[in-house]
């Protein structure tokens, strides 16, 4: 009898997007899946942020090419995705927090917030996957979420209500697209070391909740991410799909 084969991580042949990538969690989604082999589409407003990390990964001996789009303009973005794609493989990154007590958040953040972490994340993943089963081909489509995604903490209600809006979002795509071989779920982090995440981590009382509640004693760092990213969009995940892995170092443990 022969032996299993561990299934590959590399991503060779195929072609990624990665939306919110200039930065953070995108920034190293991007890195990590062009040295796995993919070829990378940069997908972000700030053009000369990602012209650099293009050079950067460019000058590792993998591939990469810039989009410097809004994700939020919709008409733009279809036309966009229409004329590059189709990409076997989406990490959607983008994202924006506004966190402030439920008995203060305005209505405007309430739409800032959703407006990128789900409206644009909705049509976003809709088009990648529309490409997808109109050229016949199988992918793995990534949302990044939170654990805010499944919990709720002080001063996030409009922070976690679009990341439980997404993880529901991202189970009935993953329903409706299985028959076409698409896989949909997504990668839900703790606290990150990112621009973002620092604007929570140079509150020292914050910093001291987040540390009490990460039994791993540690907030994450974007490195920590790499290698689930990879994997999700990897056949070692092929029978992954409507649902969530997250890297929380124990907090949801509890």
């Amino acid at each position: 009898m022969s032996l299993p084969r561990t299934p590959s991580f590399r991503l060779d042949g195929r072609r990624a997007l990665v939306a919110g990538a200039s930065s953070g969690i995108g920034r190293g989604a991007a890195v990590a899946l062009a040295a796995a082999g993919a070829e990378v589409t940069l997908l972000a407003r700030r053009a000369a942020a990602l012209s650099q990390l293009c050079d950067q990964i460019l000058a590792e001996g993998s591939k990469a090419s810039i989009l410097s789009a809004d994700i939020t303009d919709l008409s733009a973005m279809r036309e966009a995705l229409q004329a590059q794609g189709p990409f076997d493989i989406l990490v959607n990154s983008a994202g924006l927090a506004r966190h402030t007590p439920a008995l203060e958040a305005s209505a405007e953040d309430f739409d800032a917030v959703m407006e990128v972490n789900l409206r644009a994340a909705f049509f976003l993943t809709r088009e990648v996957a529309r490409g997808l089963i109109a050229a016949g081909k199988p992918g793995s489509l990534i949302n990044i979420s939170s654990q805010m995604g499944h919990v709720g903490g002080p001063e996030r209600a409009v922070y976690a209500a679009s990341k439980h809006a997404l993880e529901g979002m991202t189970k009935a795509m993953a329903l409706e697209w299985a028959p076409h071989g698409i896989r949909v779920n997504t990668l839900c982090p703790t606290f990150i070391r990112t621009p973002l995440g620092e604007q929570t981590l140079q509150n020292p009382e914050r910093k001291a909740w987040i540390l009490s509640k990460i039994k791993l004693g540690r907030v994450g760092e974007v490195e920590d991410l790499m290698g689930p990213v990879v994997f999700l969009a990897s056949e070692a995940s092929a029978m992954m799909t409507g649902t969530h892995l997250i890297i929380d170092g124990g907090w949801t443990a509890e």
